[in-house]
């Protein structure tokens, strides 16, 4: 996005327009794109409702009225089985595998705004299946038909984030999505701590309903969201981009000069040869691009995010009472949405790399502190409150660093020609993880099977180790770039480490050109 004081002169070149965005600081680009701001707050609540489902499930294997209405008796008590557990569970990631993979279509075809609209309409008539579900196998089509609509939300709402607004507010607006993750799980955990005591079936409907509370609110405002002008320009509407433009911003913004940018860099990947298709993701450049994508985003799950779907079950199981362990949860969410506004203050002064490093390295270190604890001889009684409170700490960190620097990462080291299909092969890649995470965890929380409790520390520092290694050495800083200055970065090979201090030269266009 660019500005300038002559609005429509032809001598506004494109070096220009590119220094005039990066002089813009985040209060002028909030004065100048109030609504720019606002439209990716709105398609992003998708991801609201990506995050609430599997939150309320998750946490339904620790409510009493779920477990004996679906449950098996266990030593006079109701459990609900490990391997329905999982079944159960694994509707959200399976439906990002595909969902996120098959989004990338009605994306192109018929454009952010519309492919979002499709999403809000079919999740709306799925909710009446997990709604009406009186059986573990019912329930089950309702999950994974579920995830198949909302596992679009994930790749439609980072990207129309990073396509409407200027580079000043791309990393707030981007890490946002996590945000919404955030959020969404939140509502879940308290929504069902508040209905947990309910002794019949409205202990879980009542959080399956409050699914279409986000459908009655969406709906009124599809038809007002801009398109994204990235996606016009690539069709060959340029008046229509314009138009979308002015949509999104003030008048003092020069949009012809922020066509300008948009049609030169869609130049410049076109003339690198970078297509718009699956195949187009692994071809030349863009093989390392969609590796960066694939690699930060499989690292939030093998570091262990997936334990909060589990985290009142989780802290049940380490030895707290079920009010207790279901006020944790809440607590434990809480802390990560407070986190992730402050890590926008980190953001806009650490970039990405630094954030990202640094912070798996102390949530591995947390990680391990959990195992150790519960290898104490004995297991004194304080240790099941002492894990909980790490677990807390960790989710704190983790939405100080991985979990909103994640998405600004996708959006930055993807191709804008491919950007769509780039964060759905991540997405799928990483939800691919998350099933295996999703099989493996209930049996490993279990008390019939491993009831490993905080071992689990050991399992996911372990792996946050491999992560750390591979991000050291291929993570680039690009806070600061814009999509041109990061495809001639990409482009030229240059190592991961130099991106920050790399000198781009980019010759002056004509913003009629």
């Amino acid at each position: 996005m660019a500005t300038t004081s002559k609005t429509g002169d032809a001598d506004v070149t494109l070096t220009d327009a590119i220094q005039q965005e990066h002089a813009l600081s985040f209060w002028q680009a909030v004065k100048l794109y109030p609504k720019a701001v606002g439209w990716s707050a709105f398609v992003s609540m998708g991801v609201i409702m990506l995050a609430f489902d599997p939150q309320i499930i998750g946490n339904m294997y620790a409510m009493p009225q779920f477990q004996k209405d679906f449950g098996v008796e266990l030593d006079g008590d109701y459990v609900i089985p490990a391997a329905w557990q999982t079944g159960l569970s694994l509707g959200n990631p399976l439906g990002q595998v595909v969902g996120a993979l098959f989004s990338a279509y009605p994306m192109e075809l018929f454009g952010r705004k519309w492919a979002f609209f499709g999403c809000i309409l079919l999740t709306a008539c799925l909710v009446f299946i997990q709604f009406f579900a009186r059986s573990l196998q019912v329930l089950l089509v309702g999950e994974l038909l579920g995830g198949l609509v909302l596992g679009c939300f994930v790749v439609i709402g980072p990207t129309y984030a990073s396509e409407v607004c200027p580079m000043a507010l791309r990393g707030y607006l981007t890490s946002y999505t996590n945000l919404c993750f955030v959020t969404g799980q939140l509502l879940g955990n308290g929504v069902t701590a508040g209905t947990a005591s309910l002794g019949n079936h409205w202990a879980y409907s009542i959080p399956f309903a409050l699914q279409w509370f986000w459908v009655v609110i969406i709906i009124p405002g599809i038809f007002y969201i801009p398109e994204s002008p990235w996606w016009l320009v690539r069709k060959g509407r340029n008046e229509d981009a314009k138009d979308a433009l002015r949509r999104l911003c003030s008048e003092k913004v020069d949009v012809d000069a922020t066509l300008a940018v948009i049609a030169e860099t869609d130049r410049l990947e076109l003339e690198m040869e970078a297509g718009s298709t699956y195949l187009d993701t692994i071809k030349g450049v863009n093989l390392r691009r969609t590796e960066i994508s694939t690699g930060v985003y499989t690292t939030q799950v093998l570091s262990g995010i997936y334990l909060i779907n589990y985290g009142t079950y989780f802290f049940e199981q380490a030895g707290l009472p079920t009010q207790a362990a279901f006020n944790m949860g809440i607590g434990f969410l809480g802390v990560g949405w407070v986190c992730t506004v402050i890590s926008w203050f980190l953001i806009a002064r650490f970039g990405r790399r630094r954030i990202f490093n640094i912070g798996l390295s102390v949530l591995i270190v947390l990680m391990f502190i959990i195992g150790i604890l519960d290898t104490i001889p004995g297991r004194p009684s304080g240790v099941a409150w002492a894990e909980s409170s790490l677990m807390l700490v960790w989710n704190g960190v983790y939405d100080l660093s991985i979990g909103p620097i994640t998405f600004v990462i996708l959006g930055e080291c993807s191709a804008t020609r491919v950007r769509s299909k780039t964060i759905a092969v991540a997405t799928a890649a990483q939800a691919v993880v998350g099933i295996a995470m999703t099989v493996a965890i209930p049996y490993m929380i279990n008390p019939t099977e491993a009831n490993m409790q905080g071992k689990l520390g050991y399992f996911f520092g372990g792996l946050g180790v491999l992560c750390l290694l591979w991000s050291y050495f291929r993570i680039p800083e690009t806070m600061g770039r814009t999509y041109e200055e990061l495809d001639i970065l990409f482009d030229r090979n240059v190592p991961a480490r130099k991106f920050k201090g790399y000198q781009v030269d980019i010759p002056a266009v004509s913003a009629e050109s």
